[in-house]
């Protein structure tokens, strides 16, 4: 779980208002596991464009101050559908660790998407640790990656 700046991985965290109340426990727990968080929003349970957040937190992936990235929203599915607009982010929604592992191993997802209304708060650190301690396999998965790749020019 480690790399980046000082030897910690740096994983980047937005949510939206549905899933602000889990912002502090995933950040604590991030912490914890000794990987650097990067807050990018919401602050509160009002109402915001998840897009918002997902841009934000997206470009921390793509300009390399995070490694991977983490969004909440409800379901999970707003935010995949806008990480995924961004050239060089691969975002999965997830709902188990078996799903993070092998987004992290088969398509090397650099963002997890989870839901606050569909996925109880353990289960969410479960999801967070596995996808972030996952490594991609490489091989025919790498192939496979570059053909998404190239789909972005």
């Amino acid at each position: 779980m480690f790399d980046g700046q000082n030897g910690r991985m740096t994983v980047a965290l937005g949510c939206d208002h549905a899933g602000f109340a889990l912002k502090d426990d995933v950040l604590t727990y991030l912490e914890s596991l000794g990987v650097s968080a990067v807050y990018c929003g919401t602050d509160s349970e009002e109402s915001v464009d998840y897009p918002l957040i997902a841009d934000a937190v997206c470009k921390k992936v793509q300009n390399g101050e995070a490694s991977l990235a983490v969004l909440i929203c409800g379901t999970g599915i707003g935010m995949s559908i806008a990480a995924n607009k961004h050239t060089g982010i691969r975002a999965a929604v997830c709902w188990n660790t078996e799903c993070a592992s092998l987004a992290r191993r088969h398509n090397d997802a650099n963002v997890v998407c989870l839901g606050a209304r569909m996925l109880d708060p353990d289960l969410i650190k479960a999801i967070v640790k596995e996808f972030i301690s996952t490594g991609f396999e490489g091989g025919r998965h790498g192939r496979r990656v570059e053909m998404l790749n190239s789909l972005d020019k």
